[in-house]
């Protein structure tokens, strides 16, 4: 089959098309033809060694993909060769041919096409358990997202506003903004605005945000500490800004604040039932049109270090996709 393959953790530089064997679904696995594959930042990090999984040398890429399930392994039960479905994997999705534990295999509903469901679960599993699982967002909280144009900040604007929440959005530049406006944000505001953190208070009426979404870092979570309510929660989720913040505890303390960390992808081992919950409602708000997923670029798989640098150069918007085939 055809895949991408990482010789040397270099970057984009390491990256190459070539042909390897087919890999095979064992027990409890199952192998999926791909369709597409999503694009993450984490992807960059695992090709330069910086990612917390570290697969030998040489690997494919590729954190998740969309299908049809081609081959079943000894022991899997409820799923059926044929079947649409999006799937999960700690690597090995920039190829025609992916294979993943059953447990990270989901059955796509009729109205989500392939493309779309290549960059869904990741971005929109994240947002739904930042914000519901760790932050307990309400109806009615102010809710400030960060990077709010790219693939998991604008999935966080949606199930935000889904979640009856009044949803500020930050993301550099105008077009970007107006993306997260179009998708559900009642204000904005350029992260690259002097005294950032002025200038979200000033958004929030001077009580500031009960809930702050950041898979940024750096100075957005300074100005994040700055601007949170009372009793306000701030939820980590990536550091794309490539600055992991130092926290000033006693601002926590003074405002009964709390700073949470959520790496969606853990709750793959450690709670499997809560993720497949998570994707039924994500469902469900999809069929009512409270969600949709935003592709800016589809690209095939032998411009995928293209792919990659289009998020690294922040010259996209919502998700990038790979596609592999019709």
């Amino acid at each position: 089959m055809r895949a991408i393959l990482c010789h040397d953790i270099v970057g984009l530089d390491g990256l190459t098309l070539g042909e390897i064997a087919d890999p095979v679904a064992g027990p409890g696995q199952v192998r999926i033809a791909v369709a597409a594959a999503g694009v993450n930042f984490a992807d960059s990090l695992m090709i330069t060694g910086r990612y917390q999984e570290k697969p030998p040398l040489p690997f494919v890429p590729g954190l998740e993909v969309a299908g049809r399930i081609d081959a079943l392994g000894d022991g899997v039960m409820g799923l059926e060769v044929g079947q649409r479905v999006l799937a999960t994997v700690d690597h090995g999705g920039f190829a025609e041919l992916a294979v993943a534990p059953a447990g990270d295999v989901v059955r796509l509903p009729d109205q989500l096409d392939e493309v779309a469901a290549a960059g869904f679960a990741i971005a929109y599993g994240t947002a739904l358990g930042a914000l519901d699982w760790r932050a307990g967002l309400r109806p009615g909280e102010r809710l400030l997202v960060h990077g709010a144009a790219g693939g998991v900040g604008l999935a966080a604007v949606e199930v935000g506003r889904a979640m009856g929440a009044e949803v500020t959005a930050t993301a550099r530049g105008e077009e970007k903004l107006a993306v997260a406006m179009e998708r559900g944000a009642v204000g904005t505001v350029d992260s690259e605005t002097p005294d950032l953190a002025a200038k979200l208070k000033e958004m929030s009426g001077g009580r500031g945000f009960d809930v702050v979404f950041d898979p940024v870092g750096g100075a957005v979570f300074d100005a994040s500490l700055r601007a949170i309510a009372w009793g306000g929660r701030i939820v980590l989720v990536g550091f794309a800004s490539g600055k992991v913040p130092q926290i000033p505890a006693n601002i926590l303390l003074v405002k009964n604040a709390a700073a949470l960390g959520f790496y969606w992808g853990s709750y793959r081992s450690r709670d499997p039932q809560r993720l497949q919950a998570g994707f039924a409602a994500l469902f469900d708000w999809h069929r009512s049109g409270l969600i949709r997923p935003h592709v800016s670029q589809v690209l095939p798989l032998d411009r995928s270090a293209e792919a990659i640098g289009l998020l690294l150069d922040r010259r996209s918007t919502g998700k990038v996709v790979i596609k592999i085939r019709d």
